[in-house]
């Protein structure tokens, strides 16, 4: 019996050791945060470990400047190029974690558990999914039956 509760106790012990890395992890990841900004300086965009935009800057002149699509384009560039970074932020908190032969990059896509045939798989079908035959459109459509209603006044 004693043997069998230090063993309980030798994994209880490991499983919060465990538990505390994890959350140190969390907390580093919490605070990774990347910022860009647009070659002229009018755009800042600011993410976090996760590529949530967090803050976004634009300057007067921005709207001014450019036109609603480049001024959202230029938007667009700074959420990515700062997702790019934070990104590699994150990797090396995971990277310092995880074991040499995991990919901390896969872990936080999500795919370090697929094989490269499954991931092929489901790009396939991401690309299916973009090509609508259906040349329907509800556009001039009248959803309400209003036949009846007119007749009862």
């Amino acid at each position: 019996m004693t043997e069998y509760r230090a063993q309980v106790e030798e994994l209880l012990s490991g499983y919060r050791r465990s538990r505390e890395q994890l959350a140190d992890v969390h907390r580093q990841l919490a605070r990774v945060s990347a910022s860009a900004q647009s070659a002229d300086g009018l755009v800042t965009a600011t993410v976090g470990a996760r590529g949530e935009l967090t803050d976004l800057v634009l300057d007067g002149d921005a709207y001014t400047r450019y036109r609603p699509s480049e001024l959202a384009a230029h938007i667009v560039r700074a959420v990515r190029e700062a997702g790019a970074e934070a990104f590699s932020g994150a990797e090396e908190i995971m990277a310092s974690v995880l074991g040499r032969d995991t990919d901390p990059g896969a872990v936080l896509a999500g795919t370090a558990d697929l094989t490269a045939s499954e991931l092929a798989v489901a790009e396939t079908c991401d690309d299916s999914d973009d090509s609508d035959d259906s040349d329907e459109t509800f556009e001039d459509q009248n959803w309400l039956d209003d036949s009846e209603w007119s007749k009862s006044r």
